[in-house]
Order: structure tokens, then sequence, then C-alpha cells
């Protein structure tokens, strides 16, 4: 944990006061040391000067000044990868998919229910550090490679014809778990368990978005895919004779 601290600490960022009470009171009760901020701009400053003081952040979308939308994509592109929940109040697609486009890590919807809430942070903060643990030892030398695709992942890239794309952290973990399992038919809760680390059922919405996004990026015709086929009432299989070195 940050600092070589055993316990998880998360900064909350919510502009109500009672939300972000809620918030707070429910981590502080499960173990995790907390604070809490009211504005984006407060917390990107805080983040992207010392992003290692803290382990999670649970980010409103609508914030006043700088919204949550603006500090994931700022946080993200500076490089700081610390995992990042959204909370939104409204239950619509484009803020979806443009949250996780921008390198969120999951998203809960007002109403929430706090357990809930501490559920989904945990399953992150476990997802994040098994794969950190995993490739220290792995990682070195590691390429995966399927037709136009050659995935590093030590170097964490991806290339498609050689060019190279951009990837947020959750794609690139999830093109990964892919490629090393090609021709093995994964359901979606499968893929939520494997990759954002969920052992119970939760909305599947989350893994068709980043199927998706990662359609655009890696096929010829996001369409009539080659790679990522869909299994009707099942999930996905990808193909195209992957090979590991």
């Amino acid at each position: 944990m940050s600092g070589g601290n055993l316990v998880p600490t998360v900064l909350v960022v919510d502009d109500e006061a009672s939300i972000r009470t809620l918030v707070e009171y429910n981590f502080s009760r499960s173990g995790f040391l907390v604070e809490g901020v009211a504005d984006g701009k407060t917390a990107y400053d805080i983040l992207s000067t010392d992003a290692r003081k803290y382990d999670l952040v649970v980010l409103d979308l609508m914030l006043p000044g700088m919204d949550g939308m603006e500090v994931c994509r700022r946080l993200r592109q500076e490089g700081v990868k610390i995992p990042i929940i959204l909370l939104t109040a409204r239950d619509e697609e484009v803020d979806l998919v443009l949250g996780l486009e921008l390198g969120a890590d999951d998203y809960v919807t007002k109403p929430f229910s706090p357990r809930e809430l501490v559920a989904r942070a945990r399953a992150v903060l476990r997802r994040s550090e098994a794969k950190e643990s995993e490739a220290k030892p792995n990682a070195a030398g590691k390429v995966l490679r399927a037709g136009r695709i050659v995935l590093d992942v030590a170097r964490h890239e991806v290339r498609v014809d050689g060019v190279l794309m951009d990837f947020t952290p959750k794609e690139f973990d999830l093109l990964q778990y892919f490629m090393e399992n090609p021709e093995h038919v994964l359901s979606r809760d499968q893929l939520l368990d494997r990759v954002w680390g969920y052992s119970s059922a939760t909305d599947t919405r989350i893994v068709d978005v980043h199927v998706s996004h990662l359609r655009e990026k890696i096929e010829e015709d996001s369409k009539n895919p080659v790679y990522i086929r869909t299994v009707r009432g099942i999930g996905y299989k990808f193909t195209e004779g992957v090979s590991a070195k």
C-alpha cells in the first residue's frame, strides 16, 4: 500500500458534503484511511503532485470547476495510474463510455449502497495489486502476438501493424487476458472476475464497453471483428493464432 502503509488510503472527491461524509464514514469503518475534498481542481493538484500517497480515488463526475472527467483525463495523460472509481448521478451510456475510455477502473451510479462501493473498491485494489505482483517476475521479455497485434507486457505497449496504439490501463489488461487465453470462450462474468477482480455478479456493461473500444483499436472493421468474436449468449472468444515468447 502507499508509502509502505498496510492500510489502503482513499481520496474521496465529491462536492456534496452529505455524500462525501457518508462515503468517508463507510470506508473508515471498513478499515481504510480516508481523506476528502470538495472540488476537482484540489483533487487534481493533490494527485498530480503526490499520487503515491493514495491507493484509490473515488471521484464524482459532476464537480464545480474541473469536473471528474477532466480530472481523470489529465491524470491519465500524465501517467498517473492510481485506480479510480467514478460516482455518477446520471445513468447514461455516454457518461459510462467516456469515463471508462478516459481510464477509470470502475463506476458506481447514485444512489448507491455504501457497502457495494467499498466492495468495488476492494476488488479494484486486489486487481491492481495482483497485476503488480504478476508483472515483477514475469513481465521481462514477454511479448504476445496475434496477426497484426503485438502486445509487450513489460513496456505496457500495444502495436497494430507496427503503429503504437493508445490504450487505457483496463483496455490493456483486457486485451492481455484475451491474448493469454486464445480460442477460449470467456463469459462476461469470467472477464469481470479475472480483469476487474469482481467475485460476484455486477453490471456486465463495463465488459461490453471495453470490448467495443478494443475492437475499434485492433480490428480493421470493428463491425465484423476477426480477433474478438462474440459468442452469442455467453461472451467472447479471441482468435487468430496467438503466440508468446
